[in-house]
């Protein structure tokens, strides 16, 4: 059995606020949303030849070298970290080893086909995620980044990190998946080495 493995982002959800998404809630608004919405739709056309795809919508993956873990550490490190805006906003993550771990299922499992969430089954609010992230580091998290300041530094990248996006594993939970890291204290501390 031919299969293509699609990488997405749960950007497609769009700012859903409380909502609370799985693989079969609907596509968001704005241009990320729609960049992925696209993407999907290009990578099923494969479907017509004979592949199965899956298209695995990935969280914010917290692994040790690299990515968005090594930036937001490195302004924890400075006691510079707290939570952005009000920090109500939900944060799906995944640890990386987790995410490799579903990637290689999809590749063997000829049952995994479709839409999959590449997060781990406990979103947190941003400010709990800063929380927990100053703990791990033993540096303070109390300084708030207000939205317009972000807007400053980061421009339309800022829309990101301020959106809130309730994502939950659902499809990988009904296929019995089982995280090695479901807690976030737990990911960050085996990513950070601490």
């Amino acid at each position: 059995m031919k299969k293509f493995l699609s990488s997405s982002a749960i950007g497609y959800y769009g700012d859903r606020e409380e909502e609370i998404l799985c693989e079969s809630s609907g596509p968001g608004k704005g241009f990320l949303a729609q960049t992925c919405l696209n993407w999907e739709k290009e990578s099923t056309e494969l479907d017509n030849y004979g592949v199965n795809t899956i298209q695995l919508r990935t969280g914010i993956v917290l692994g040790k070298n690299g990515g968005a873990l090594k930036k937001m550490s490195y302004i924890y490190k400075f006691g510079l970290g707290g939570r952005l805006s009000n920090g109500k906003q939900w944060w799906s993550w995944i640890h990386r080893d987790d995410l490799v771990a579903i990637c290689l299922r999809a590749i063997s499992d000829n049952e995994m086909v479709g839409v999959y969430n590449g997060t781990a089954p406990h979103p947190m609010r941003q400010g709990d995620f800063s929380t927990v992230l100053g703990k791990v580091l033993y540096r303070p998290a109390f300084l708030p980044t207000p939205a317009f300041a972000l807007k400053l530094a980061l421009g339309g990248f800022s829309t990101e990190l301020l959106t809130s996006k309730r994502v939950v594993p659902k499809r990988l939970q009904e296929a019995g998946f089982e995280f090695q890291y479901p807690e976030l204290e737990t990911a960050l501390r085996q990513a950070l080495g601490r």
